[in-house]
C-alpha cells in the first residue's frame, strides 16, 4: 500500500511495511505538472500478466510490486488488492504509469485531481 499527500508543486508516494522491500522503493516523487490523468479500475489492472520485471516482485493474484515493462512502457506497481488501486499517468517522468494501492481511492484521486488543477 501507499500513502499519498501534496507538499508545494509535488505529489509524494510513500510505500508502506513490507511492500517497500517488494517493489525496491521506499517513496516518489512526482511534479504535479507531469501528472495527466488519474483514474480508477484500470483495464488491465486484475490481469495476470504485468509485464517484464525489472525489478519487482509478482505473484498472480497475491501482490505486484515494483517496475514493471509493458509494450514499451514502464510501470511502476505496488497492488495487493485491485480494488483499491489507482492509475497515475505521467509525462516526462521515469515512469510512464503509476499503479498503487491506496486506503481510500476516491480521496486520493480526489487529493491528486484537486492539487493538479491549481
Amino acid at each position: 500500500m501507499v500513502d499519498i499527500s501534496v507538499s508545494g508543486d509535488k505529489l509524494l508516494l510513500e510505500v508502506k511495511g513490507l511492500d517497500k522491500l517488494w517493489s525496491f522503493k521506499s517513496h516518489l516523487e512526482i511534479p504535479l505538472v507531469h501528472i495527466s490523468n488519474v483514474h480508477a479500475n484500470t483495464e488491465g489492472i486484475s490481469d495476470w500478466w504485468k509485464g517484464l520485471r525489472m525489478p519487482g516482485t509478482h505473484v498472480p493474484g497475491v501482490i505486484a510490486a515494483g517496475t514493471f515493462y509493458q509494450d514499451g512502457k514502464r510501470v511502476f506497481w505496488d497492488v495487493h488488492n485491485p480494488n483499491k488501486a489507482i492509475a497515475i499517468e505521467l509525462n516526462d517522468e521515469r515512469y510512464n504509469t503509476l499503479i498503487v494501492e491506496v486506503a481510500d481511492p476516491d480521496a486520493a484521486m480526489g487529493l491528486i485531481t484537486s492539487a493538479i488543477r491549481r
